[in-house]
């Protein structure tokens, strides 16, 4: 039918290479090797898959240098079709407003896009029947040179694994959560209360929408997880820490959804997570190809869909999903999956 007819935001590559043309003689000072991985599940329970996954990697010195690599998770809201709308709405156009964006302030090019995303799914949701009312809450990485910029909106959260110890770095944009750092309720009985799933922060849950950003310099060896809460509401954290410094970023991906199932899977399930591996110097002969790394590519809808960037450890074909191609010539080719 005409009104169910799906809607996504198109990534105008042209538009963005004449911009970032303007930026060429810009080059990086250094380049942080990051490997990664990602998963989206279905759960136990749910009978669609409202959560998103969805990475941009520049081939363009002059980008990386402005803008750096971006890693995001999206958990949309609203009921079947129009939460999975909302969530692809919401990173598709907020990494397209990202890049966009002229300005090199991470920070003010960030809140610019978590504004365009969101004034983007509120005329969706007016618009288009049977989508009012729909929402999706953001995490993303921004990697430029030595720095991991993490922005959220709502709920999903970012953790920092460092030297054996799990912090999180990102505040939920929730009622019990604000009631906690407010010290009116406990951790136990904000877990337990009828209100934990209120979010006070949502993409397309207002006319306007304000990112929290925290700003980290990258050390070789830490690991960045950005989640649903689907996960970071099922697992413990103490186990979280225990898996995510397990194996590689993709063995660590299919661990934490896999235990978040076995403790109910109450919710769809998704994780990133991206490994600081060596940082260094920028090559002065811009020989940029032995700074790039194959990664593989594949549906972040599917219940089995994983992103990585090393091989996955052997499954049934039917989960393997994804292809192999280089991060040259990467730009325009990562939008649009279905």
């Amino acid at each position: 039918m005409a009104d169910e007819q799906e809607i996504t935001a198109p990534l105008e590559t042209e538009e963005l290479q004449a911009g970032w043309a303007a930026k060429s003689s810009a080059r990086p000072t250094c380049f942080a090797h990051v490997l990664f991985a990602a998963k989206t599940d279905l759960g136990l329970v749910r009978e669609n898959n409202e959560d998103k996954f969805e990475f941009f990697v520049p081939d363009d010195p002059a980008v990386l240098a402005t803008k750096g690599r971006v890693y995001a998770v999206a958990d949309g809201m609203g009921g079947h079709s129009a939460g999975q709308v909302a969530a692809e709405l919401a990173l598709n156009v907020f990494i397209r407003s990202y890049y966009a964006d002229a300005s090199d302030d991470i920070e003010a090019s960030v809140t610019h896009a978590v504004k365009e995303a969101n004034a983007y799914v509120v005329d969706v949701a007016r618009n288009v029947p049977g989508r009012n009312g729909m929402g999706a809450t953001l995490i993303a990485a921004i990697v430029r040179e030595n720095q991991c910029y993490l922005a959220w909106v709502g709920d999903s959260r970012g953790y920092l694994l460092r030297g054996g110890e799990l912090q999180q770095v990102t505040e939920d944009h929730s009622w019990v959560a604000e009631q906690v750092r407010a010290g009116t309720m406990t951790e136990e009985e904000a877990e337990q209360s009828p209100f934990r799933n209120v979010i006070t922060r949502s993409m397309g849950g207002a006319p306007d929408a304000e990112p929290d950003i925290n700003a980290f310099e990258l050390q070789p060896g830490d690991r960045y997880l950005l989640c649903s809460d689907g996960l970071s509401g099922m697992v413990p954290f103490h186990e979280i820490q225990e898996i995510l410094g397990f194996g590689s970023p993709s063995v660590a991906t299919w661990a934490l959804v896999d235990r978040a199932n076995q403790y109910g899977g109450r919710d769809n399930i998704t994780a990133f997570v991206l490994q600081v591996g060596d940082i260094v110097p920028w090559p002065e002969d811009e020989a940029t190809e032995a700074l790039t790394e194959p990664i593989v590519v594949s549906n972040g809808h599917s219940p089995q869909g994983s992103t990585e960037a090393t091989p996955a450890p052997p499954l049934p074909p039917e989960n393997s999903g994804g292809s192999a191609i280089p991060k040259k010539g990467l730009m325009g080719r990562i939008f649009g999956q279905k």
